[in-house]
């Protein structure tokens, strides 16, 4: 898979070699001056965050000409666009890459701007998209490094990769670190196709592979959540769900339905599999339920599951699709949550809780997890077909 790069090409002109140098008969098109030479005597934002990365990788001949050859090619925000102001490049010759480097004026504007761009690029049918994310966030500027090798070098600094899609792993061992927009992670794990990334130790099997049905692979897992209890679970999905005060553990309002949002577990919990159940949400009353979704912690995982896909084909078989009420089934390893709300099953996937799909013929394209579930004909995955992730 080629590298994801978000990269800028227009910039205000400028001379970032030194003033002897420009007067000298120096051209606007030609190379800037040699990086060591350039950040000593200009200290505006590109040399000072030129001077950063040259503590952990190569960043010569720095320039913001916005025609310079080695601004790679691709898909990125102009000047102006996510509320960058600055752009430059670098050169890492010796991991034979370069190094875009972006100033934002407002670096919650910018990567609001990135998440944007990659669920777009999602919606549009390239579900793989980011994944292999090159966007470094450090303190006042993004960097952008066209190798992987240089990647690596980086995140060995306080840069942190900012990845936007939620299939993007951040396996064990690795930071984890919250950005300033919800739903994406930044983390020092880089992800690479080819295996010349960050080791990534909890790489599962390919559940197609050659002698295994879909969605069971033997072995092998990025991993699925887990919580000791209902007040942990409430504390684990934070704010991707409404329970910070819109929260009930009382038997009726547990059992509460709407019009609006259908239950996955309906009727004796314990029957399910279910030890622990609560509500989130607003329950109807002088106005109509809104935010509706269920917390479970659960003790028989297979009995849940089991059930859940009877009930998710009987659904299907009605009209050959999901009703758009019906809440769908997100399990980690001993809990689960029950919405019907994309946005927050989007959240969700970030903390690595995956959807039971028991569809005949389902498949997941390349970049989305597919593992196996406790049930023969269902996978876990957090691909939705008919609901593209927003």
């Amino acid at each position: 898979m080629r590298l994801q790069r978000i990269l800028a090409t227009t910039a205000a002109l400028g001379c970032l070699a030194p003033l002897a140098a420009c007067e000298e008969g120096g051209r606007p098109d030609t190379p800037a001056a040699s990086s060591s030479t350039a950040a000593a005597t200009d200290t505006g934002p590109l040399a000072e965050a030129q001077q950063y990365l040259r503590q952990f990788a190569n960043c010569d001949d720095l320039s913001d000409r916005p025609g310079d050859p080695r601004m790679p090619a691709g898909d990125f925000p102009k000047a102006g666009q996510w509320s960058v102001k600055e752009l430059g490049v670098c050169s890492d010759k010796v991991r034979q890459g370069e190094i875009a480097i972006a100033v934002p004026a407002d670096m919650k504007q910018f990567q609001e701007g990135y998440k944007k761009y990659v669920l777009d690029r999602m919606d549009g049918g390239d579900g793989a998209y980011g994944l292999e994310s090159r966007v470094l966030i450090g303190k006042g500027f993004v960097a952008f490094p066209t190798s992987t090798k240089t990647a690596l070098a980086l995140v060995r600094s306080d840069l942190r990769v900012l990845t936007c899609n939620p299939g993007a792993p951040v396996p064990k061992g690795y930071k984890r670190e919250n950005p300033l927009v919800e739903h994406c992670n930044l983390s020092d794990f880089v992800g690479s196709e080819d295996g010349s990334g960050s080791p990534n130790l909890e790489t599962p099997q390919d559940p197609a592979g050659e002698g295994e049905k879909l969605g069971q692979p033997k072995t092998g897992s990025l991993g699925l959540p887990r919580a000791g209890s209902i007040a942990e679970l409430r504390t684990l999905v934070g704010s991707s769900l409404d329970c910070k005060k819109n929260f009930s553990t009382d038997p009726d309002a547990v059992a509460i339905q709407s019009i609006d949002y259908a239950p996955v577990v309906q009727g004796n919990v314990l029957d399910w599999g279910v030890t622990g159940r609560a509500l989130c949400g607003e329950p109807a009353g002088a106005q109509r339920a809104r935010n509706l979704s269920w917390l479970d912690t659960v003790g028989d995982m297979k009995r849940l599951q089991t059930k859940a896909k009877a009930a998710q084909l009987a659904d299907f078989k009605d009209d050959g699709k999901l009703k758009q009420t019906a809440s769908r089934l997100l399990v980690g390893e001993n809990i689960a949550v029950e919405t019907n709300s994309p946005s927050s099953r989007h959240g969700l996937y970030q903390l690595q809780f995956l959807y039971l799909n028991c569809m005949p013929g389902f498949s997941a394209p390349s970049g989305y997890r597919l593992e196996k579930s406790q049930v023969e004909g269902c996978v876990l995955t957090n691909y939705e077909p008919d609901h593209p992730l927003d």
